[in-house]
């Protein structure tokens, strides 16, 4: 190595550099977070044009260019504000800041918690938190899990597991067999990485039998039986049912117990994908949303929606620990022993990423440091304002509530008198709210027609707040222009 290389690599790993940005990007993130809780952010999308936003991003070179301080500035000024209070559309987490420091730990340790040799003191974490999450849901002692990333990954590797168990042949070492056909049956309202995973383990548009929904969106037990035989009749074995709770349009919970019934009357998988809603377990005030929710063979749990982590952190749940065991049962000497089921301490035998992050560290430092209790609170909190945002919607006579909310999702449409398109009309509106900069929220569509969504996951949203939100509608309904430029 000569002399200018051992010279860049020392400047980049020099400790005394680091601490010096490390507390200059502190201080700017602390006050970056004291604006945006005061609302003190101009727009809480400073939106441009994707084309305009690529050409204002800093190129790079041979050269240092920049200092961590000054990329942070950079990001800060065109980044999408999910800490301001006014901000209500998807369903991403609001980070605590504990977690956040957290997340710098783990990315300069950058232990591998695939295997317990490259990260003793993170896989014991993960054990740890894997088991507080099943007893939250109630699961049994011998259940288990792993984390992985996203809620995607995670409903792949829940399905995964349910075949392997219930395809009555092993899938994973011989293969899908010719004319044993399988699917599994899914609710209208389900997430569409639910098909994407179908898709993905080669069972093509046969592989998803739909189920009625009734008028709240939640999916219809009475319609399974009859969903089992259509299965049938399209010549498909039926090997699980899919469950939501919640759903991601409109926040409704499927009914777990009477689901539950039929995939125990029928040898059925049941998975929940409680994605969002699995956090209602934590609120004593919301828990009986996913009751029956541990009676499910898995389940799928975003700790990064409801549960204030950074992106991405999601737990996989099993009744019963052996079928992720079974589900990536490989050889790999140079990482695991012969026996996997017995490896706890080596979650790689049971994921599909091989090396991952160790997120486990993220909800474990927050729980550390703030308690259960933050947790409980925070979630009841934004079921509160979903309820909140509501009521006043019912009050207001220009608004129609698309259905009571059950969690802190919420679709509404304005109805100002003499309006005839009102699909276009909230097309329209909610491109001028967020170009106005002011709130952000989103939209969907319902068998009603097209409907306006807030997710409120911001606890320091208030009740003033919400007011602002339809005003805002209001007087965007009657002034058009402000368009998103």
């Amino acid at each position: 190595m000569d002399g200018s290389a051992h010279k860049r690599l020392r400047s980049a790993f020099d400790p005394a550099r680091f601490r010096d940005g490390g507390h200059e990007l502190v201080e700017r993130l602390a006050d970056y977070l004291e604006d945006a809780l005061g609302r003190r952010i101009p727009s809480v999308l400073p939106w441009s044009e994707p084309e305009t936003q690529l050409d204002r991003t800093p190129s790079f070179g041979e050269e240092p260019s920049a200092e961590v301080k000054e990329v942070a500035d950079d990001l800060l000024r065109r980044a999408f504000h999910l800490h301001d209070p006014r901000t209500m559309g998807h369903q991403d987490g609001l980070p605590v800041p504990a977690a956040s420091l957290a997340g710098l730990l783990i990315s300069l340790l950058n232990n591998d918690p695939s295997v317990y040799e490259t990260a003793p003191a993170v896989v014991p974490i993960e054990v740890r938190i894997l088991r507080w999450l099943a007893d939250e849901i109630g699961h049994p002692q011998d259940g288990g899990g792993v984390l992985t990333s996203g809620g995607s990954l995670g409903n792949l590797t829940a399905l995964l597991a349910a075949r392997q168990a219930k395809a009555g042949f092993d899938v994973w070492h011989h293969g899908q067999r010719e004319g044993d056909e399988l699917c599994v049956l899914v609710s209208q309202q389900a997430h569409y990485c639910v098909t994407r995973a179908v898709r993905m383990m080669g069972w093509g548009d046969g592989g998803i039998v739909k189920v009625a929904v009734d008028r709240d969106y939640r999916l219809d037990p009475t319609d399974l039986p009859a969903a089992l035989e259509r299965a049938r009749a399209a010549g498909r074995r039926p090997i699980g049912v899919v469950a939501s709770a919640c759903t991601t349009a409109t926040g409704s919970f499927d009914p777990l117990p009477a689901i539950a019934d039929f995939c125990e009357a029928h040898d059925l998988w049941l998975h929940v994908d409680g994605a969002h809603g699995a956090s209602a377990a934590l609120s004593p005030r919301y828990r009986k949303r996913v009751e029956g929710i541990g009676r499910a063979d898995s389940v799928v749990w975003d700790c990064h929606k409801l549960m204030m982590m950074p992106a991405l952190l999601t737990a996989v749940l099993f009744k019963d620990r052996r079928a992720s065991y079974e589900n990536f049962r490989q050889e790999a000497t140079y990482l695991f022993e012969e026996r996997p089921d017995e490896e706890w301490y080596n979650p790689g035998n049971r994921t599909i990423e091989c090396t991952r992050p160790g997120m486990a560290v993220l909800l474990y430092t927050g729980l550390r440091v703030h308690g259960v209790g933050l947790y409980r609170d925070y979630v009841t909190r934004c079921f509160d304002l979903g309820r909140l945002l509501a009521e006043k919607v019912r009050a207001a006579p220009d608004f129609e509530l698309a259905l009571e909310p059950e969690a802190n999702i919420v679709c509404f449409r304005h109805e100002p008198r003499g309006a005839d398109d009102l699909d276009a009309l909230q097309a329209r509106v909610r491109r001028d709210v967020v170009g106005d900069g002011l709130y952000y929220l989103t939209q969907a569509e319902l068998d009603g027609g097209l409907y306006l969504r807030c997710t409120l996951q911001n606890p320091f949203t208030t009740e003033e707040d919400l007011e602002g939100l339809l005003n805002a509608i209001r007087e965007r309904a009657g002034a058009p222009g402000a368009a998103l430029e």
